[in-house]
């Protein structure tokens, strides 16, 4: 395995180059694959991280996670999944009540296709760790990820079904993923049976990321049910607990974008130094950038959240 020769966590962003869209062909899901690539400029051996967007979004999105990602050294792909208002697929689409299956094989598909990905933007050939890959997503899109990291849904008679899980992840940042179905409103249980997951068996490393203001509509709990998957999955897990986050944990969705209702450019950047460091730490073993941001956290004395790990 191959050192990442770039900008450390805290270091000095580099410049980004990215690609899009990059087309990924899939037959079967009726609409090929679009992704966006972003990468730093410079160094080699860098770490891959495959973003699953939230209900509605593209490639386009995220942008204050995925610049500043790339910008500390790590090659960014975000796909375009067939929920994105860009594409604009009708709610009577036969794809419909498949959407949450077709998410993770998109996830799958860019594994698959990391060659393909890599050729896409000019000057980054050879450059990837493929020994170094983590997933994230946010919402919807923390779901679709956390499948690859051993996330289970239940069927209807309430047993685990089908492992997707990835040997090629080796960690994960789960933001604002929702909690388990027992609760779940009757639009919800009715429409996503998809939200019925079981935790049980996602062991690979994540960092969870919860608001304590984020109150959803499509369950009877609190903010607490956000807390799920660290409470409910084996396995060294870390929870970041953000006051007065709700659901957009401050507008990781985008500068100014009209969903985010708890805008705080304070609380994003604190998700940006926090995950980066995670990051660097669960795919390097030896990189002590977790360690340092977590005790940075611990000893601020108007902390923005707090931290737990098992």
């Amino acid at each position: 395995m191959s050192e990442s020769k770039t900008a450390n966590a805290q270091g000095a962003p580099t410049t980004v180059v990215s690609a899009r869209p990059v087309v990924l062909p899939a037959p079967g899901r009726g609409d090929d694959l679009q992704v966006r690539v972003s990468a730093p400029a410079t160094g080699t051996g860098l770490p891959v991280i495959v973003f699953s967007h939230g209900f509605g979004w593209s490639m386009d999105g995220y942008a204050p996670l995925a610049d500043f990602w790339a910008a500390h050294g790590f090659v960014v792909i975000q796909p375009t999944h067939l929920d994105s208002r860009t594409l604009g697929i009708p709610a009577e689409d036969p794809r419909t009540p498949r959407i949450w299956r077709l998410r993770i094989e998109d996830l799958t598909r860019v594994l698959d296709g990391l060659d393909v990905l890599e050729a896409s933007v000019p000057g980054l050939a050879g450059r990837l760790d493929r020994d170094r890959v983590a997933v994230a997503g946010h919402s919807w899109g923390a779901q679709s990820a956390s499948t690859l990291l051993g996330a289970r849904v239940l069927d209807s008679e309430g047993k685990p079904g089908e492992d997707m899980s990835d040997p090629r992840v080796k960690a994960g940042v789960l933001l604002a993923l929702t909690g388990l179905g027992d609760d779940l409103v009757p639009f919800a249980a009715e429409h996503f049976p998809f939200m019925k997951p079981s935790f049980d068996t996602m062991t690979t490393p994540a960092l969870i990321v919860a608001g304590d203001k984020d109150q959803s509509h499509l369950s009877t709990r609190g903010p607490d049910w956000f807390t799920d998957p660290y409470t409910y999955s084996p396995g060294s897990k870390s929870l970041l607990t953000l006051f007065e986050a709700e659901h957009s944990l401050g507008g990781i969705p985008g500068h100014e974008v009209a969903e985010t209702t708890d805008a705080s450019p304070a609380r994003v950047a604190l998700i940006q130094q926090l995950t980066t460091a995670y990051l660097r730490s669960a795919l390097y073993g030896e990189d002590t950038a977790w360690k340092r941001a977590a005790t940075a956290l611990e000893e601020d004395p108007n902390p923005l959240g707090t931290l737990q790990s098992k």
